[in-house]
């Protein structure tokens, strides 16, 4: 908690929050990657300090692999000694790689199964949210599932306060989600035991 908020403190444009997800939106969050059946490859985009993550490494099994990308380099320490080595240890045959870049910039391999995203969309540029939405998308097999979360009514509660530079930013961040609406089978589910209140966003990726 208190890496989390340090750094939240000291980039708070890539990090959007002060305070974690809490436990009930990271279960939401994965909650098809526990119910499914056979191997699968998993990949985690803006991990931070491991809300996710811990969710995630719960749904593993098997030879399920797991891909996981994070700029911040406090938090990739942060999840390496916190999570990911004891878990190697217990589970050998489950192949974790922690990627210290961002997505746009991160050499892996495409077909995954399941991309679980906690990037603070809201707080980047229209044009880069487009870039990280085609980029993950692309990694994606037919039919697989991306995840992202976001604030429930954050747009309508800023537009007052942002002046019209932020309101086009509004415009061009939901235009992004209409997009992939129309490309794409998406669905929402509230999450009410999250400070603010989150919706749990999944993409289901058409031919």
């Amino acid at each position: 908690m208190l890496k989390f908020v340090h750094q939240a403190i000291r980039n708070i444009r890539t990090t959007g929050s002060v305070v974690p997800s809490s436990p009930m939106l990271a279960k939401e969050m994965t909650r098809s990657l526990r119910g499914h059946r056979g191997e699968k490859r998993v990949l985690e985009v803006g991990a931070g300090t491991g809300a996710f993550t811990s969710a995630v490494l719960l749904a593993l099994r098997g030879h399920d692999q797991l891909d996981i990308v994070e700029m911040n380099p406090a938090f990739c320490e942060h999840l390496e000694v916190r999570l990911l080595q004891a878990f190697r240890r217990r589970h050998p045959a489950i192949k974790i790689q922690l990627h210290a870049q961002p997505i746009e910039r991160a050499q892996l391999v495409g077909g995954y199964d399941f991309v679980v995203c906690g990037l603070p969309f809201n707080n980047f540029p229209p044009a880069l949210t487009d870039v990280i939405f085609k980029r993950m998308l692309s990694l994606m097999r037919d039919g697989a599932e991306l995840t992202y979360f976001e604030y429930a009514g954050l747009g309508a509660i800023r537009s007052p306060f942002v002046g019209s530079a932020g309101r086009e930013r509004i415009r061009g961040h939901q235009a992004i989600k209409h997009a992939t609406a129309r490309d794409h089978r998406v669905t929402r589910h509230l999450v009410l035991a999250n400070f603010p209140p989150a919706h749990a966003v999944r993409i289901v990726k058409r031919r």
